[in-house]
């Protein structure tokens, strides 16, 4: 079945790809086999020059790296472009620090005396080729941010992308050709999700990491686990954000509706479940609100567009089922809750749009309670206190990231304590960066990507004795 490329904001078909079949994927696994036995000889001062020209590469061609990722998912032009540069960034972040994040560590002699060895010290070895399973919602970052930091480590990758993002699934291999990587160091397998089993099984291949659902997450870690293989795990995630009385309300409100409406709502680190503390429920819930509902939703070619469509019929019709639940469970609908009017004069009555919506009300028989919302839908829920503000936070089988907006000291340490979550982001938006590491607990995976935690997911930590 042919592999089709889609745009979201019409329903046009752009493109179709016909998918490797077995001959063509076994040649690609013999050449990343092949590239893995004399890449990970060469220096990091090798790598780190490729990686820089990839990053050069795509600053150079940003708008059609950009204009690439928004026809193929809907992501608003704007943010393609801020993707593309952060894909750069990241690039020479790796470049600039891998060698030091990896180099040898030597224990105090004194402490290694008693084991007979004249020295001993560690060394991070590169793994070899690590099968990356990657979403549609950030098509160049998730990318990025694994085959940045495993290709510095002396790995190759092999990419499985998302089946309606193929379009940017091979300009990421020809990104890397292009830079000067060698033959076979970075490839795409145009391979439906049936066939990553088989990847995954194959000897030549060492490793895997999955950014995605929940389920496939499972599928991902059950078949590495069966092949006693290192895995990496970022799944769904629901982070609340948390509003107590301290905050500059002004300030969260603004930061609320960014976080909640960044990608078109589609982000695992985006704030879903907004924990307003009851001092200050009723002005932050009508502001936010009244953000929400003056988004610009439309053609996200269009500059001024803050909204596109989600990526899928699929998301789209599985978002309003959880919106449409909790309507027929008591939820109050504040703002939206519906397909948006007007699609049809301006050519975009195909297309898979949802209005941003504000839910209050919420109760544990709602299915949105414990669900993930892909898309530009926030609930918000009113805390009595700063105990029911950590338990709402923490009713969730999510553990991505969390927001948390206190001026207090005492309340941070709380949160720091207490929260169950990868990352507690104080008066501000969660967001990912290079020298910080990225991942969560609970359903919402392991292992950790970025900053050096992340580069020494896929080495292999040596330990080397010397009598």
């Amino acid at each position: 079945m042919a592999i089709a490329s889609v745009n979201p904001a019409t329903g046009e078909t752009l493109e179709t790809f016909e998918p490797l079949d077995a001959a063509g994927l076994e040649q690609r696994l013999a050449r990343a086999e092949a590239a893995f036995r004399t890449y990970r000889t060469t220096s990091f001062a090798q790598r780190a020059g490729l990686l820089r020209r990839a990053a050069d590469l795509l600053d150079q061609e940003r708008e059609t790296v950009a204009r690439t990722m928004t026809e193929e998912m809907g992501k608003p032009l704007t943010a393609a472009r801020a993707e593309a540069a952060k894909c750069a960034k990241a690039m020479r972040w790796y470049a600039e620090n891998a060698e030091a994040l990896l180099a040898d560590e030597h224990p105090d002699q004194a402490d290694v005396a008693d084991s007979g060895a004249a020295r001993a010290y560690v060394r991070y070895r590169p793994l070899g080729a690590v099968l990356a399973v990657m979403p549609w919602n950030f098509p160049f970052w998730q990318v990025v941010r694994f085959a940045a930091p495993a290709l510095m480590a002396g790995n190759v990758g092999l990419l499985k992308h998302a089946s309606n993002v193929p379009r940017t699934a091979v300009a990421l291999e020809e990104l890397f050709r292009r830079a000067g990587f060698p033959e076979g160091c970075f490839q795409t397998l145009l391979i439906g999700s049936g066939a990553v089993e088989g990847v995954i099984r194959d000897p030549r291949v060492a490793a895997v990491t999955l950014t995605g659902s929940e389920p496939a997450g499972r599928a991902v870690a059950a078949t590495a686990a069966d092949e006693v293989k290192k895995a990496v795990l970022e799944l769904g995630g629901s982070d609340p954000f948390v509003v107590l009385p301290s905050a500059d309300l002004d300030a969260a409100v603004a930061t609320a509706v960014t976080a909640r409406s960044q990608n078109n709502g589609q982000s695992c680190i985006a704030a879903k479940r907004f924990i307003v503390h009851t001092e200050v429920y009723d002005r932050f819930t009508a502001a936010f609100t009244e953000a929400m509902r003056a988004l610009k939703v439309g053609d996200p070619m269009d500059e001024a567009t803050q909204i596109g469509p989600l990526a899928s019929r699929q998301g789209r019709d599985d978002l309003a089922e959880l919106v449409d639940d909790a309507r027929e469970h008591g939820a109050r609908v504040e703002c939206g809750g519906r397909r948006p009017e007007g699609l049809e004069e301006r050519g975009l009555d195909g297309g898979w749009f949802y209005e941003p919506t504000v839910l209050t009300g919420i109760t544990p028989r709602m299915r949105i309670h414990q669900e993930e919302t892909f898309g530009p839908v926030a609930t918000v829920y009113r805390a009595e206190d700063l105990d029911q503000a950590v338990a709402l936070a923490n009713d969730t089988p999510f553990g991505l990231s969390s927001n948390v907006w206190t001026e207090d000291p005492a309340e941070q340490d709380r949160f720091v304590r207490d929260i169950q979550a990868g990352g507690v982001f104080f008066n501000g938006m969660t967001a990912s960066h290079p020298a910080l590491p990225f991942g969560g607990v609970k359903r919402s995976g392991f292992g950790r990507e970025l900053s050096g935690h992340g580069i020494r997911e896929f080495c292999n930590i040596t330990t080397v004795w010397v009598a």
